[in-house]
């Protein structure tokens, strides 16, 4: 990388390497055969930020979205650079409360909808402070929270079975 790489204002990802630029570690000057074939790995910024000036990263508290596979702990990938419409799942502010909601638009009215039966719809009115944030555009879920949270995998678990021990 060059020097002027460390005082660029934002991540510009891994995108300015090619294969040909990773020196391989063959020892005799050939490089292996499968090289012609290698790829790089996935950046997830690449993957799933489209502008990344506007985006921004949310943790979920609540259970106010599990019917659509947002639960409580997941990160949210808020951008707001996107349009806001009909039927999107947005982060709003109402009345001092941040929600995380699908937004239904109708002729001169809002609603924020909950994808949980237990919580009623929120009408915005004129009379309510809201600020809509952004619109969700993915969700992290990890599926076994043990494996972030600092569970060291060892060999040999206390029942003589591997495992993780936390």
């Amino acid at each position: 990388m060059t020097d002027n790489m460390a005082y660029t204002p934002a991540y510009r990802g891994s995108k300015d390497f090619t294969q040909h630029q990773v020196p391989t570690a063959n020892a005799n000057g050939f490089g292996a055969a499968a090289d012609d074939y290698m790829e790089r790995g996935i950046d997830l910024n690449e993957q799933l930020i489209m502008n990344k000036p506007a985006t921004f990263f949310f943790r979920m508290n609540g259970d106010a979205m599990t019917e659509v596979g947002i639960h409580s702990g997941d990160v949210l990938i808020v951008d707001r650079s996107v349009a806001i419409a009909s039927g999107k799942i947005i982060v709003a502010v109402v009345n001092g409360e941040l929600l995380v909601r699908r937004l239904q638009l109708n002729f001169n009215r809002a609603t924020l909808l909950a994808e949980n039966s237990r919580y009623a719809p929120i009408e915005i009115t004129e009379f309510s402070e809201q600020y809509i944030w952004g619109v969700i555009t993915c969700v992290i879920h990890v599926l076994e929270a043990g494996l972030l949270s600092g569970g060291v995998i060892s060999k040999i678990n206390g029942r003589g079975t591997k495992g993780i021990h936390y």
